[in-house]
């Protein structure tokens, strides 16, 4: 308890401390003399001693001007040897602790704490250093012999095992000095740009500085008189049992004070550090916000440059390329974590190999990782693996390329979370679009260049039909619509009415020389049914379906294209008013009941829909309305006419809208009985 209480434990002798602070105390940067202590007590080791000061290796900064140091150096170097003298006069008069510490205080009264504690330190450097030197030199240099001779100093190797225990607990006290002064010595080079001298946090800790520098130099005095003490003693090695419990306590008291100190020391950092971060990101955000000449000083920003190679990695040459690479050019963000599903990349992959204007845009892959932990050696693998067989674009040499402050901003500013979004950057490094991927998912590269213009003109030249719906996922389709045939698109994971609704849907077809062509398209999620149900389509030849080996790229494309279409026209502004609007809900529908659903099309003039129960019920009884097909050409018309006029007395429609913010209607009209749906919350977890 007296420990976590060590600096409130005397109140009295803090201030008989801080009495002896002169109010212009002179302020010095005496991290250079600080660097000639550590380098003294590191050579002064003891040469047949284990034991051994840990000397702390500060890692400066900043580049530091050597004739700077020198000039600080010169300058300390009298008060430094006077301390020396006091020091060695003081012990040798037996003089109290205490009072010796207050008296150095006093004599340091116009230098700032950090200035104090070092000046003392290297004072009882010079000392400890000339001590070792002798020890060190005696065996083989006649001078050093003799200087040990007068001072009749015991022979270190001689008496190791006397002199082992005294000079270890030496040791460990110096080491607890050393890391209470450069403790001591951060708190005075805390940068003010970042935190002032009077905040709270600096303001609890400098409060006790003045404490820890008394038992700093205490300790000093301590270690002095230790060495002192052994002068005259020749081979009469004796320790003290209370000189050497007076060491370990005052090493257990720098360790208390250090405790107190490096926490308090933390705060201020993290403090720091979240000031830096936040001027960081504001210098960034201001930096996506101005003009450029070129889109350099943004992609630099993004991706850490190296000296020794190109931050990129080319695919194609499969070797380090340096930014420049993407000058002047539209460049694509591709921005995932390192769990990206294997549809998003097969499919954007696809659309990357068909753009006709290569030179016009380049797709940059930017994986993000939480940059507050090391990579782990099995992320390390994932992005190897995704890069090197999955990605045919542009993408970061190695995760930690990508800046923190980078990563910071496309969380908060373009709402990155999990999900991969795109990002376009114009020739000018400015964001024209903070996820393009549902453009092209819907127009692939014709949308190029992707800005919200774009996007609007667009869905003006875009018309509900089989062309919007399904073209560019399957390229059979195109020839069924040049040769004029019937198509029809259906989807569920009931087998049986696939069963039966295909055989319906044929015999009709064929009673009415109608060329039909059917294309299961399974659904949004597919699971291990849609999987079966493609699987026994093509064994029972009941229609086609996509390719078995991609099936689900293919299935996820048709279906993640209708949601991008939702969420486009939502984000251009677009109502439930809206034709195609209405008819992306009703596909919706569709796909989050039950049972399964149809649409027909033939050419891009005439389409029609319906769910699973209604489009079999038409179907089967349409010997009351085949006369009215007295021409193939009329199919869909006379079909669209049955569906849309069928009203089933009970019906139970479910809509599951793309869940992206800002996106979701408050009201939704059902599309059987225009009656404003229910709204609910829903949570899914399916393993299938």
């Amino acid at each position: 308890k007296a420990d976590r209480h060590f600096f409130s434990d005397d109140n009295a002798l803090t201030k008989q401390i801080e009495s002896t602070n002169a109010i212009d105390a002179e302020e010095l940067d005496v991290r250079p003399v600080l660097s000639i202590i550590e380098d003294i007590l590191r050579l002064a080791k003891p040469a047949t001693f284990d034991t051994t000061i840990q000397v702390s290796l500060h890692i400066l900064t900043s580049i530091r001007d050597p004739d700077q140091d020198s000039e600080i150096v010169k300058l300390l170097a009298y008060p430094i040897n006077r301390i020396s003298s006091e020091i060695i006069c003081k012990c040798a008069a037996g003089g109290e602790s205490h009072s010796v510490t207050m008296e150095l205080l006093q004599s340091l009264s116009h230098y700032a704490w950090d200035a104090k504690v070092v000046i003392t330190f290297a004072a009882f450097a010079i000392n400890y250093g000339e001590f070792w030197l002798i020890e060190q030199l005696h065996t083989k240099n006649a001078l050093a012999r003799n200087i040990a001779a007068l001072k009749d100093l015991p022979d270190i190797l001689a008496h190791a095992g006397e002199l082992r225990k005294k000079f270890e607990d030496v040791l460990d006290l110096l080491t607890a000095v050393i890391k209470v002064t450069h403790c001591i010595v951060e708190f005075k080079e805390l940068p003010s740009k970042y935190i002032s001298r009077q905040a709270p946090e600096i303001t609890e800790a400098t409060g006790h500085i003045p404490t820890a520098v008394y038992w700093v130099i205490r300790s000093l005095l301590v270690c002095a008189a230790t060495l002192l003490n052994l002068v005259g003693t020749g081979h009469e090695c004796i320790s003290s049992p209370a000189e050497s419990w007076e060491i370990r306590n005052l090493a257990h008291k720098l360790s208390v004070i250090l405790e107190h100190l490096h926490k308090q020391l933390r705060v201020c950092k993290e403090l720091i550090d979240q000031k830096k971060t936040n001027d960081k990101f504001n210098e960034f955000v201001s930096l996506t916000d101005s003009v450029h000449i070129d889109n350099m000083k943004v992609l630099r920003a993004i991706v850490h440059a190296r000296e020794d190679q190109g931050p990129l990695y080319d695919p194609v040459k499969k070797t380090n390329v340096p930014l420049e690479m993407l000058r002047l050019k539209y460049v694509l963000l591709l921005i995932t974590d390192l769990k990206i599903p294997h549809e998003e990349i097969n499919i954007l992959h696809l659309i990357y190999n068909q753009r006709t204007m290569r030179d016009e845009y380049e797709v940059l892959w930017l994986p993000v990782v939480d940059p507050t932990t090391p990579i782990t050696q099995s992320q390390e693998a994932a992005f190897y693996s995704l890069r090197n067989n999955t990605m045919p674009w542009y993408s970061v040499d190695h995760p930690s390329l990508v800046d923190p402050v980078a990563i910071r901003y496309i969380k908060n500013r373009w709402m990155f979370e999990s999900k991969p979004i795109l990002v376009v950057l114009n020739p000018q490094g400015k964001p024209s679009n903070i996820d393009a991927l549902p453009m092209m998912w819907i127009w692939g590269s014709t949308a190029f260049d992707f800005t919200r213009n774009r996007e609007y003109a667009l869905w003006q030249e875009s018309n509900w039909n089989i062309d919007l719906l399904a073209v560019p996922v399957d390229s059979r389709i195109p020839e069924w619509i040049g040769l004029n045939k019937v198509i029809c698109l259906y989807g569920g994971e009931d087998i049986e009415w696939i069963r039966r609704f295909t055989q319906t849907a044929r015999s009709v077809a064929n009673a009415l020389n109608v060329p039909l062509e059917m294309l299961y398209v399974g659904k949004r999620e597919p699971k291990e049914k849609t999987r079966r149900c493609h699987e026994i389509i093509q064994r029972e030849g009941l229609s086609h379906i996509f390719p078995l080996k991609d099936y689900s790229d293919y299935v996820w494309f048709f279906w993640v294209r209708l949601t991008s279409m939702w969420n486009s026209k939502k984000q251009i502004g677009m109502t439930e008013n809206d034709e195609i609007m209405q008819e992306i809900k009703d596909m919706l529908v569709f796909d989050s009941s039950e049972q399964g659903w149809a649409v027909f099309s033939r050419g891009n003039q005439e389409i029609t829909k319906g769910n699973g129960e209604k489009v079999i019920q038409v179907l089967e009884n349409s010997g009351n309305w085949m006369y009215k097909v007295d021409q193939p050409e009329k199919f869909v018309a006379v079909l669209h006419e049955e569906v849309s006029t069928l009203q089933p007395e009970h019906h139970c429609n479910r809509l599951i809208l793309p869940g992206q913010g800002g996106n979701i209607p408050e009201i939704v009209k059902c599309s059987e009985c225009g009656k404003t749906m229910d709204k609910y919350v829903m949570y899914r977890c399916c393993t299938d």
